[in-house]
């Protein structure tokens, strides 16, 4: 009721102003007014007003927005992390692309995955490649994991991001994965998985992971998880990258035919 009478109001006034121009500059008054009643509501309480241009370019944003949905994975072993990810992004229950990069290396010996607004998860990923390669050139030593999780939550509490992330690396302390959230909380842990799929990927994770485990049961277990969500979140699937983190060699992502006999 309170819509329609706004725009009635609307359009009462919109009468006043003479003979409708679509070229003239009343044309532009009455998309303003149209909106300006429609999305009043949307104000903030006490406040003077709301920039209804902001706020319908906000609403067509989340209709129509990009979301990887997403299953993402880090798992410690005994010498190093084994990460993950699978490839679909969605929009709402339309499947937009299947090969999308959820996986991101950002240092020989950090990854970053992500979960959330393809365009958020993507800008992260650039600017945490460059500060921690300028990190390096400065201190003429790799960043650790902790201060790379350090760094990536101070970026989201000043800007707040829409996406889950896993920070996953090696340094001197060990393997290390951190679970990362929009706000910027960081949570350390021995393995974590994000994203839709999450749920699903857990199970297999509380049943298989075991303290010490060697490189190659983490990745079995990581690429068993990483299937289980796909098999049944409409989010995730279509394949996964996976890659392990050593201190002696690095980040190495695996090929895909080294993928599918982890899980034959």
């Amino acid at each position: 009721m309170r819509d329609e009478r706004h725009l009635k109001n609307a359009r009462i006034r919109v009468s006043q102003m003479g003979p409708f121009q679509p070229l003239a500059n009343n044309s532009v008054a009455f998309v303003r007014l149209i909106r300006a009643s429609t999305y009043r509501d949307l104000a903030p309480q006490g406040s003077r007003g709301v920039d209804e241009n902001r706020v319908l370019m906000k609403m067509d944003a989340q209709q129509n927005v990009l979301k990887t949905g997403t299953s993402t994975i880090g798992i410690t072993f005994d010498g190093g992390v084994v990460v993950g990810a699978d490839h679909r992004a969605t929009m709402g229950h339309f499947i937009a692309n299947k090969s999308v990069q959820k996986l991101f290396k950002i240092g020989d010996n950090l990854a970053l995955t992500t979960a959330g607004l393809v365009g958020h998860a993507q800008s992260l990923s650039r600017t945490l490649s460059a500060e921690v390669a300028l990190f390096q050139l400065r201190r003429q030593q790799p960043m650790t994991v902790r201060g790379a999780a350090t760094l990536t939550a101070n970026i989201l509490s000043g800007r707040p991001h829409w996406v889950q992330l896993l920070i996953v690396g090696v340094d001197d302390e060990g393997g290390h994965v951190y679970s990362i959230d929009s706000a910027g909380g960081s949570i350390p842990d021995v393995y974590c998985a994000t994203g839709s799929g999450s749920p699903y990927m857990y199970g297999v994770l509380e049943d298989g992971f075991k303290e010490g485990m060697s490189r190659t049961d983490a990745l079995k277990l990581a690429a068993r998880s990483l299937h289980a969500s796909g098999q049944r979140d409409a989010a995730s699937g279509n394949g996964m990258d996976l890659a392990v983190i050593t201190a002696k060699d690095g980040y190495v992502a695996l090929t895909q035919s080294e993928i599918s006999k982890l899980l034959s």
